[in-house]
């Protein structure tokens, strides 16, 4: 059996262990299928450069309490690091208006067409 990849996350979140929980599920969930490690969470879209540059992450999560403009910042500062990362905005609102189950249903959707672009 061929190795598997290894995928670094950083979320951005200012509810770190929300996020911690929410991603433990989805790594549970998906573990037959993937290897992510949850390497580590920005509370706010400004403090996620550095988080970003310190981790080098593979796939970056915005929550959904940012604007798509947050989103994008974040998005762009992790391509400066790595190119090749792979990104994904929750959905505005998304936990407000359906709860932490919609999110988890969410990634688990997205994330397998994410990891093979």
């Amino acid at each position: 059996m061929a190795s598997r990849k290894t995928y670094k996350l950083v979320t951005v979140n200012n509810a770190p262990e929300r996020a911690k929980r929410l991603v433990g599920r989805v790594i549970e969930d998906l573990k037959d299928q993937y290897s992510i490690v949850h390497a580590g969470n920005a509370e706010s879209p400004e403090a996620a450069n550095s988080v970003i540059e310190d981790i080098v992450p593979d796939v970056v999560f915005t929550a959904s309490m940012w604007s798509p403009e947050q989103s994008s910042q974040v998005f762009e500062a992790a391509r400066k690091v790595n190119p090749d990362v792979k990104t994904l905005a929750i959905p505005q609102g998304l936990q407000v208006e359906k709860g932490p189950d919609a999110v988890v249903e969410f990634i688990k959707e997205q994330l397998p067409v994410l990891l093979k672009a």
